[in-house]
């Protein structure tokens, strides 16, 4: 073989059980992540095994069984829900004449399509160049041979070094710019600490609606919505009122996959940075599922890998709207009365309001409920106050003063009056 077969977009799939408890679970997720893809689907290769093969991952009756399955149904492209060697990628294009796939290479195909800033298209292609770099020799499987003579180098070996070269120095260069861009966010992050603004980042599994929770708690087309997985990469970052807080940060992040590969986790660190510097995370879940205690707990393996385990976690249960059981939202609360768990219909806007109490519940440390006396020449304040979300009823007095009555953060407070002068109006506590 002089070079790899060319790709295409009918393919075969091919998914082997070593004793996976979860298999048929996979098996589902693996035909929804080939479908992101848009490739047509002509048939699905299974089998049972203890151990993958060393050179083919499977065994060489399976292997003659999607030869077969290829050459039947004309694809153009083999698609493993595994981790391939290259020597195995590598053996089994040469043996059924077809681009072969695996699951590392099928997630960066949907990556690369879904990727829109600047930042998530450096991300990908870190992470691919990262998956090329030892799969370079397959392109020049013709040069392999040495020159005859004595201390001459052959031009397969020459050209090899040349292209890890060439990729080394493209990698190290997009690295430096993603620590650009990492020290960026890093002083966005700073501003909004001295500000005591806090972040509030949308987690959960791929494709359980935390763009559309994301729209609907702004009540606006903020975010890229659709039914397939990953159709959010690159991360959302928007102003939210919430009633008794005043203005946090909502953050809607790229959804978790079970098996994640490790190098996607490390070559998008930047945008997973979000999820482990916030204030409060909100798990949205998708109800529907029958399979969403699994990912619930697929959630926390990747929160645990990046260190965000320990963050404060509101558990958003979405899609009542698909279940006959549930007629209305409700929270539920632990045994320190906070808000623990909400059930809501992102998509039909039901429940938001207790989506903010819950967040203005698991928030509400520090914060104060006051009324305040406050003269007219305070207007500025006042205004800000408003600005804030921290005016429950105001009342103007006699025309001689406001009485107000707000609920904030006590640090929100000290900002806005110089001195703590607000503690002379306080009138009632």
């Amino acid at each position: 073989m002089l070079e790899r077969p060319k790709g295409g977009e009918i393919c075969v799939l091919v998914h082997v059980n070593f004793g996976d408890i979860d298999f048929q679970e996979n098996n589902q997720e693996f035909i929804e992540l080939v479908n992101s893809t848009d490739a047509e689907i002509k048939d699905y290769a299974t089998g049972t095994r203890s151990s993958p093969d060393p050179k083919y991952y499977v065994g060489s009756g399976k292997l003659e069984e999607i030869k077969q399955s290829v050459d039947a149904n004309k694809a153009n492209l083999i698609i493993f829900n595994h981790e391939l060697s290259p020597a195995q990628e590598r053996n089994i294009e040469k043996a059924c004449c077809c681009r072969v796939v695996d699951r590392i290479g099928l997630i960066l195909d949907i990556f690369a399509k879904r990727a829109q800033t600047f930042e998530g298209k450096l991300q990908v292609e870190l992470a691919q160049l990262e998956h090329m770099s030892t799969r370079l020799i397959r392109g020049w499987t013709h040069l392999e041979r040495q020159k005859g003579g004595i201390g001459l180098i052959g031009p397969g070996e020459t050209q090899l070094e040349t292209d890890r070269r060439l990729l080394a120095g493209r990698i190290s260069h997009i690295k430096q710019r993603l620590d650009k861009v990492r020290k960026k966010r890093n002083l966005s992050r700073v501003s909004r600490k001295k500000a005591e603004v806090y972040t509030v980042s949308l987690i959960g599994y791929t494709n359980a609606g935390k763009s559309t929770l994301f729209n609907s708690l702004l009540n606006a087309k903020q975010a890229y919505t659709a039914n397939k997985l990953f159709a959010t990469l690159d991360p959302k970052i928007r102003r939210l009122n919430v009633p008794g807080i005043g203005n946090v940060i909502l953050v809607d992040t790229v959804g978790f996959i079970n098996n994640l590969p490790h190098k996607l986790v490390s070559a998008f660190r930047a945008t997973l940075e979000e999820t482990v510097l916030s204030d409060l995370l909100l798990h949205v879940i998708d109800l529907s599922d029958p399979n969403y205690i699994n990912k619930i707990h697929h959630v926390k393996t990747v929160l645990k890998e990046i260190k965000a385990l320990n963050i404060a976690t509101i558990e958003v249960y979405n899609k009542i709207d698909k279940l006959r059981n549930i007629e209305k939202p409700y929270t539920e609360l632990d045994k320190s009365g906070d808000i623990q768990k909400v059930w809501v219909s992102s998509v039909l806007r039901k429940g938001m309001n207790l989506v903010k109490d819950a967040i203005a519940n698991r928030l509400s440390y520090g914060v104060v409920h006051l009324i305040l006396k406050l003269p007219f020449e305070y207007a500025k304040e006042r205004s800000e106050l408003y600005y804030e979300n921290a005016v429950v009823n105001c009342e103007c007095i006699d025309n001689n003063y406001w009485e107000l009555e707000i609920k904030i953060s006590i640090h929100k407070l000290n900002k806005i009056f110089i001195d703590d002068i607000w503690q002379k109006f306080v009138t009632s506590k």
